[in-house]
């Protein structure tokens, strides 16, 4: 397949993924105590990815998040130069899709229920900075390690892993929420926290470190952990 349809896929993937699930928390808050809206949230990240990995997932992998891109890396399954090509599409692809919702929700006079266009901070876990990097570490360990076992060639999943890691990344998100919102996507944090800071409020931008070297990490120690598993010798 052609490496610019892969960043173009990617591109469009992340880009929904925000718009569709930040803008679902926007809409309907992702407060803990307001449990018909956290669960929406978690629901709609999680079925962005079943509907994106049957839409772009046989052109490019559907990864749409650097960390997963991190991990196939890791495992193989792609090149450094397809690795930057996926990242910088992908973070791209997330400030477009914050930027769209920016448009709907200022121009629309919608109350973004958020504050800061969905994007990821530390309230949950006490503005504590290493607590929220260990939930970023897991839950990302968590997800990608999902990844990797249902789309292994020694698996036979076959249509269903885009069902698998979409309700994968649905509970994570049910634990994360309340507590760092949930990244294990640095594209998707960076996006609405770079338009958040555009419209004047620099606290997810201040954070923003969080959110890119916790799932980065957790998915390099899953991608380690797997490989260790799947070994024959």
């Amino acid at each position: 397949m052609n490496s610019t349809k892969k960043y173009v896929a990617e591109f469009i993937g992340t880009m929904v993924l925000v718009i569709l699930g930040c803008g679902t928390a926007m809409l309907v808050g992702c407060d803990a105590a307001n449990g018909c809206g956290y669960i929406l949230t978690a629901f709609a990240f999680g079925l962005v990815i079943v509907g994106m990995a049957y839409c772009v997932g046989n052109i490019s992998g559907c990864h749409i998040n650097p960390a997963v891109s991190l991990g196939v890396l890791m495992s193989g399954g792609i090149s450094v130069t397809e690795f930057i090509g996926y990242v910088i599409s992908q973070c791209l692809g997330a400030l477009a899709g914050a930027g769209v919702l920016a448009v709907i929700f200022t121009a629309g006079s919608v109350t973004d229920k958020t504050g800061g266009f969905g994007s990821n901070g530390l309230a949950g876990v006490g503005s504590s900075a290493i607590a929220g990097l260990l939930v970023e570490i897991v839950l990302t360990f968590i997800f990608v390690m999902v990844i990797l076992g249902v789309t292994s060639k020694k698996a036979n999943h076959g249509s269903f892993a885009g069902i698998v890691i979409g309700f994968t990344l649905t509970l994570v998100h049910i634990l994360g929420i309340g507590l760092t919102g949930t990244s294990v996507n640095p594209a998707r944090s960076i996006g609405p926290a770079i338009v958040a800071a555009i419209s004047g409020n620099t606290a997810p931008i201040l954070c923003l470190w969080v959110f890119i070297v916790g799932p980065f990490v957790g998915a390099a120690l899953a991608a380690v952990v797997y490989k260790y598993l799947e070994a024959e010798k």
